[in-house]
This record gives C-alpha cells, structure tokens and sequence, in this order.
C-alpha cells in the first residue's frame, strides 16, 4: 500500500525533554535539609536510649521502632520556623541543628544574605495525633485480630500512592537530563566549598535538555545555570567561562557526554547577588520533582523530608525504585515505573502496577507476579529489607534521592536481579 505511514520503528519521533536541580543552598532545599537533619538527630538519640534502658517515666521504653516523625520547615529573611509532629521519648536542640545545616551549606554571614548565627530559629513542633498513631503503631488486620504476623502490625502511614522509576538511559538507570542537572548542582556547590571559584555563593539552579530519538537520548541541546556570586562580580562573561571550565566540563567528560555544541546560559537575567531565603522563601516538599526523575516518571505527589520510615510516602517510594531498578538490571526491561497504592493504617499495599512502557523482554504479567513473589511490600518489611531505621536522611535531601552511588542508599542495590529472573522462568 504506497500510502500507508512508516513504523515508528523506522522513525522514530524526535523530541526535547528538560529536568531541572538547585543547589544546597536553594531555599527549599536548605528547608529540606533542616527537616531531615531533625529526624536524623531523633533517630540517633533514641537509638542511644535505646541502647541504654532508658525508660520514661510514663513507663513508655525508647525504642527507634516508636519513633515517628513529619517535620516541615520554612524559612525567609532572617527566620527559620521548624514545625510538624512528633513522637519521641528523646530530646534535640532544633536551633542547634538550623544552624548546623545552614553553617554547612555556607550561610555564615549577613553578606550571604542569610547568617545562621543570627537568624532566628522558630520551634513549633508538637505531639503526633493518636488517630494517626493508633493505625500505625497497629494496623488494621492486627487490631481485628487477623494476623499474628510481625510484619503486617505496622500499618501504612498515610495513604497514597507512591511511584518508582527506572531507564537504562545511564550506569545509574537515571533518566539522563536529570542525572546531568544533579550532577551540575552537586558540582557546583563542590567548587564552592573547596574555593576553586570562591566568588560564588551557596544559592543555584541547573537545567538541561536531552534531543531523543524515540527512547534514545542522543545530543545534549542546552544547559543553564544560574548561580548565586559575590557582588563584586559583574563581569557575566567571567562565571561562564568559570562554569565551562570548572563545572559543565567536568561532569560531561564524568558522564561520557558530548556538550560542546549544546546552547548554554548563565545567569541568563544578569546579576544574581540576592539569593538564599532572602531571596525567595524556602519550604520543605516544594522540590518533589528535583527529588525523584525529574519528570521523566511519574510522582505520587507526596514529598519525602522530614518523614520517618512508617511514612509510606518516603519508605515507599523508596521501595518502587528498589524494585523499578532490579527489573532493568535483571533485564526484564529497559525501562520500568512501578505504582504501588496504601491505605492508611492497612500493611499490605492495595495495588502494584508495574509498567514497562513496550520494553519488556518477557510479559508484564509475568513480571508483575515476579514483583509480587519476590519483594515484599508491607511497610514493616521495607523497613526491615532497605535497613531504613538510620540516621541516613538529610544527605538524601540535595542532589536527588535516586541514582547516587551511596552504600547508605539500599534502594539503590540490585541485589534481587537473581531472583527476578528465576521467578520469571530466566
């Protein structure tokens, strides 16, 4: 038939995708931060009570497994609020620990716009709701006396659905304009703190677009980077040149990809002096995006920081990429989303979703049995397979929670390939 089209095989659509990420010193991220720095302090003070006996004298035991935790922070000129729910038989010093992160991002001087000596440091945290507590603490089938299973008395903490991602775009199984734009943030806050560029200030942002064909990304089309600097810098032509050298080449050549004939824009509107929270207020859960895929897969719309590990919107989501991952590394697919959906106060997730958007090797039904065969999914045995019970968090809160090469990040391990393949007849 003369008319009839080509498959898309033959040609395959060409199309432009961008992802975005800031620095440590964004004022959400820096919010972010200081929520994960607080649950990271209440973990490792009750795991020291623990450790010691220590009993209230409500005679309620401090065990890390009763701790729960949903931190929220704000921050604007001149003013931290840290806020949320808490339950802990330990105490923290929340000032202490505000200070202590905006001191490590480099916030230490009024001329930065923001001092972390002289700010003030608002606490407002309280107690948890028992209604929230009651399904957590025992969920569900437990209160109704239908399992006398460990793993199923922890009931999910909020209900939702949370989604993971994984593509074999890169090394990492990251989608690569959001591997490329954490990895230029990350850069960029390094050449910073080890004074190769000491101009620079601790507030920025980074972008990149990838040209693909079809599901292979194949050029690098433009980078922008806008970056907080010293007032004394008004030459822009200084920072891009600076940027070229120090930062883009650095991470291109790391990553094993071309740029040079890609667009680039820094500081695209010129001077950027007022950064930080003087700049622009700063909350906790306002970079979900930046946090995950950027884009590339789909988000359940709940944020991560601050939450302890009953939260199924952090432990999770944390889980959906565990198992996205290990599907692609098995070889399943190459490229995998996984859904899973939670009621509150119920284990057992209501629903896992597994799709392969037309990659897989063998058939989604098989691969989703698989799923359901080999990993568990209740809440309590997340906790238990991904060791989440640390104080690992607040080095999760900037530059992407997905796709780093950090032992402290089990979600990362591919440690069921083996398992999968088997359970799929492989």
């Amino acid at each position: 038939m003369p008319n009839q089209p080509r498959s898309t095989r033959e040609h395959p659509r060409s199309f432009v995708f961008t992802s975005e990420s800031v620095t440590e010193g964004h004022p959400d991220k820096i919010a972010d931060q200081i929520s994960d720095a607080v649950l990271d302090a209440i973990i490792t003070k009750e795991a020291e009570l623990e450790a010691r006996g220590y009993v209230a004298p409500d005679g309620v035991p401090a065990r890390v497994e009763n701790l729960r935790c949903a931190c929220e922070t704000l921050l604007t000129t001149g003013t931290v609020v840290v806020s949320g729910e808490i339950r802990t038989e330990s105490y923290v010093d929340v000032q202490q620990i505000a200070r202590g992160v905006l001191a490590r991002i480099g916030y230490d001087r009024a001329k930065y716009g923001f001092d972390c000596e002289t700010c003030g440091v608002i606490n407002m945290i309280h107690g948890q709701s028992p209604d929230i507590a009651q399904g957590v603490d025992e969920s569900f089938d437990a209160q109704a006396g239908r399992t006398a299973d460990p793993l199923d008395l922890i009931g999910a903490g909020d209900q939702g659905m949370m989604f993971g991602f994984a593509t074999r775009e890169t090394p990492t199984l990251m989608p690569l304009p959001h591997y490329l734009a954490s990895r230029l943030a990350e850069r960029l806050a390094a050449v910073r703190h080890d004074g190769t560029l000491p101009y620079l200030r601790p507030d920025g942002k980074t972008q990149v677009s990838v040209r693909y064909e079809g599901a292979r990304p194949v050029a690098v089309e433009t980078i922008v980077i806008s970056t907080q600097h010293d007032a004394e810098i008004e030459d822009m032509g200084i920072i891009r040149e600076d940027m070229k050298e120090h930062v883009i080449a650095p991470v291109m050549e790391a990553a094993g990809v071309a740029w040079e004939g890609a667009e680039l824009y820094v500081n695209p509107t010129g001077r950027f002096v007022v950064g930080g929270p003087m700049g622009d207020t700063g909350l906790t859960g306002r970079k979900i995006i930046v946090d995950t895929y950027g884009g590339s897969g789909r988000h359940g719309g709940g944020a991560f920081s601050g939450k302890d590990c009953t939260k199924v919107d952090r432990s999770a989501a944390y889980a959906a990429r565990w198992v996205a991952k290990n599907i692609v590394a098995a070889d399943l697919a190459d490229r995998c989303e996984i859904q899973l959906s939670y009621a509150i106060g119920v284990a057992r997730p209501l629903s896992i979703m597994v799709d392969t958007m037309g990659t897989a090797k063998v058939g989604e039904q098989l691969i989703e049995d698989a799923v359901a065969h080999v990993f568990d999914l209740r809440p309590g045995a997340i906790i238990r397979d991904l060791d989440l019970r640390r104080p690992i968090y607040e080095k999760t809160a900037a530059y992407g929670h997905f796709g780093r090469e950090d032992p402290d990040f089990t979600w990362e391990r591919t440690d069921r390939v083996d398992e999968l393949r088997e359970a799929c007849g492989l």
